[in-house]
């Protein structure tokens, strides 16, 4: 299954924001996500989560990559109803492209161990 969240995320760990600003845009990003999660058919368990962030520059090296799209990965677990530290039952994969800003979502089977 694949859906796409019409976000403009931040950029990771680098963002020099203010604290509460930082937390303004958190909670929009998992807000955006949970009403497109709605829509969706949670996967079974095990599962693997390719997370796409799209974006008009260049792109994020992989640290800020994963801090960017921390908001969204944390919205997904809350939905999947499991901690997202727990890798043996999801598994967060990253990727980026240059486009309109979103995040694409794609669930997927877990792959071998």
């Amino acid at each position: 299954m694949i859906t796409t969240v019409p976000i403009r995320t931040g950029t990771g760990m680098n963002a020099r924001e203010h604290h509460m600003a930082r937390s303004r845009r958190v909670k929009q990003e998992r807000r955006q996500t949970g009403l497109v999660l709605l829509t969706c058919t949670r996967p079974q368990l095990p599962c693997t989560v390719l997370l796409t962030r799209i974006a008009p520059s260049n792109g994020l090296d992989d640290d800020n990559l994963a801090g960017a799209l921390k908001g969204v990965r944390d919205q997904i677990a809350e939905w999947l109803g499991v901690d997202d530290r727990h890798r043996d039952r999801v598994a967060y994969r990253y990727a980026q492209e240059r486009g309109k800003w979103g995040v694409r979502i794609e669930f997927q089977p877990a792959g071998p161990a």
